[in-house]
C-alpha cells in the first residue's frame, strides 16, 4: 500500500468513526453494516436450505425410483419382458433394466385398513434398479419366506405405525386388479395373507406412508399373472442427470406402443415448484442487501455534509479529486466487504448447525421431508458475496463522486 493509499484510508477510518457531537454518523454506519450482514446472512441460508430441500427431495425419491421407467398403455402389463428388457440395456448410459410390478391395493387387520402400493421385487438380479431394491437384496432388509409359509411383505413404517403392525404380524391384502367373480354375479377383489417380515423407514412421507414390497413371484400370485409378466421395467442409469437423454433413445428404439418416463418428469411439478421459490426467495431477500446499499449511500451523503469544511481544506492542501474520491469510496466499500464477510461467516455456521443438529423440524405429510436439509454450495456462497461486494461498490459512486466535485472555497464558505 503506498503512502497516498495509506492516507485515504487512514481518512476513510476516521470518517467512519462519530466525531465529538455526532454520534449520529456512527449509529448510521452501523446499521448499514448490520443490514449487509442481516442480508448476506438471510440469503446464505435460505439458498442453503432450499438447495438441501431439492437434493433431499431428488435423493430420497431415487431411493424408491427407478431413473426411467417403461410401462404400457392399455391392461398396462408387459408380456415377455425379458426381450424388452435386454432391448433397453443395450442404450448407452444404462446400467440395468430389471422388471417390477407395481398395483394398488388394500391391507386390512381387524379393525384397521389402508391403501397401499404394492412393489413386486425380482430377486437374484446383478444390478438392482432402486436403492430400496438393492438394500432388500443385501439383507438389510429381509423379503425371504418365513416359517409360517405365507408370502413375506415389507411395510413402510407410516403403514406398519396406523396398523399397529409388527414383525411377526399377519395381515390380509385386497387386489383390487384382480376381481374375482362369486356365485351371484357380484365382484370382489382376491384376499390373500401375509407376514410382516420387516418395516423399512426411507424419510419419504410418500414411500414411508403407502409403499409396501414382496417379492415379485408372490405379486404374480396375488394378480394371477404368469411368470414372464409384468407392468414395467426399470431402468438404472450411470448418471441420473441424463435421465431424459436415455429416455429419447430408449422411446426410439422401443417404439410408440411402449410409455417411456423418466423420474423427474414424474416429479416436474414438485422441481419446478421448488425452483422457481428459490428464484423467489433470493429476489425477496435480495431487497435487503439493496436496503443496505440505500442505507450507504445515505451514511456517506451525510459524511460528505458533515465533513464539507474539512474536505475543502484538505483539497485547498493539495488533495486531488482523486484522493477523495478513494477516501468515500473506501468508506463505503468497507462497509460492504466488512458486512459482506461477517455476513457469511453467520451464514455458514447457522447452516451447519442446523444441518448437524436437525433444528428445525417440519411437517413430512406438507414437505415430503421431516427436518430442514441444508446443502451449501461454493458457487452460491461466491455468487452472494460477489452480488453483495458488487451493490456496496456501486452505492458508494455517487456520494463519492459528490464529494470529489466540491470546490475548497465554496466548501469553506459555506461551512
Amino acid at each position: 500500500m503506498d503512502g497516498g493509499l495509506r492516507f485515504d484510508w487512514f481518512l476513510a477510518r476516521r470518517y467512519l468513526s462519530a466525531r465529538r457531537g455526532g454520534a449520529l454518523l456512527s449509529f448510521i454506519t452501523w446499521i448499514s453494516l448490520g443490514g449487509v450482514t442481516v442480508g448476506v446472512t438471510a440469503l446464505i441460508v435460505v439458498i442453503a436450505v432450499m438447495t438441501g430441500m431439492q437434493e433431499d427431495l431428488r435423493s430420497k425419491i431415487l431411493s424408491g425410483a427407478y431413473h426411467v421407467t417403461v410401462e404400457t398403455d392399455g391392461d398396462g402389463r408387459i408380456p415377455g419382458w425379458a426381450e424388452v428388457a435386454a432391448a433397453a440395456g443395450e442404450v448407452e448410459g444404462v446400467r440395468s433394466a430389471t422388471p417390477f410390478l407395481l398395483s394398488q391395493v388394500n391391507l386390512r387387520r381387524g379393525q384397521y385398513s389402508r391403501p397401499a402400493d404394492l412393489v413386486g421385487v425380482p430377486s437374484g438380479v446383478p444390478e438392482p434398479g432402486t436403492e430400496m431394491e438393492r438394500e432388500i437384496q443385501a439383507g438389510f432388509y429381509d423379503l425371504e419366506p418365513p416359517a409360517s409359509g405365507l408370502p413375506p411383505i415389507l411395510l413402510g413404517s407410516g403403514i406398519a405405525d396406523a396398523m399397529q403392525l409388527f414383525r411377526g404380524d399377519t395381515v390380509q391384502l385386497l387386489a383390487f386388479d384382480n376381481l374375482q367373480t362369486t356365485n351371484d354375479g357380484s365382484m370382489i377383489p382376491k384376499i390373500q395373507s401375509f407376514e410382516v417380515t420387516g418395516v423399512f423407514r426411507s424419510g419419504m412421507y410418500e414411500y414411508d406412508t403407502r409403499r409396501a414390497y414382496t417379492t415379485m413371484e408372490a405379486t404374480q400370485a396375488v394378480l394371477d399373472l404368469g411368470a414372464d409378466v409384468v407392468t414395467g421395467i426399470g431402468v438404472a442409469l450411470d448418471d441420473g442427470d441424463a435421465a431424459d437423454r436415455a429416455a429419447a433413445a430408449l422411446s426410439e428404439r422401443l417404439g410408440a406402443e411402449y410409455r417411456v418416463e423418466t423420474w423427474g418428469t414424474r416429479n416436474s411439478a414438485l422441481f419446478s415448484a421448488l425452483k422457481l421459490e428459490k428464484l423467489a426467495m433470493f429476489l425477496v431477500l435480495f431487497l435487503i442487501v439493496l436496503v443496505a446499499a440505500f442505507n450507504i449511500v445515505s451514511t456517506l451523503v451525510m459524511v460528505v455534509a458533515d465533513r464539507t469544511r474539512e474536505i475543502g481544506i484538505l483539497k485547498s492542501m493539495g488533495m486531488t479529486d482523486r484522493g477523495i474520491l478513494r477516501v468515500f469510496v473506501l468508506q463505503g466499500a468497507w462497509i460492504g466487504v466488512v458486512g459482506t464477510a461477517v455476513g457469511t461467516a453467520l451464514g455458514v455456521l447457522l447452516c451447519v448447525l442446523i444441518d448437524r443438529y436437525e433444528i428445525i423440524r417440519i411437517p413430512p405429510e406438507v414437505y415430503f421431508v421431516d427436518r430442514l436439509p441444508v446443502s451449501l454450495h461454493f458457487t452460491d456462497v461466491l455468487t452472494i458475496v460477489a452480488a453483495s461486494v458488487v451493490v456496496a461498490f456501486v452505492a458508494t459512486i455517487h456520494p463519492s463522486i459528490q464529494a470529489s466535485q466540491l470546490q475548497p472555497v465554496e466548501a469553506i464558505r459555506d461551512d
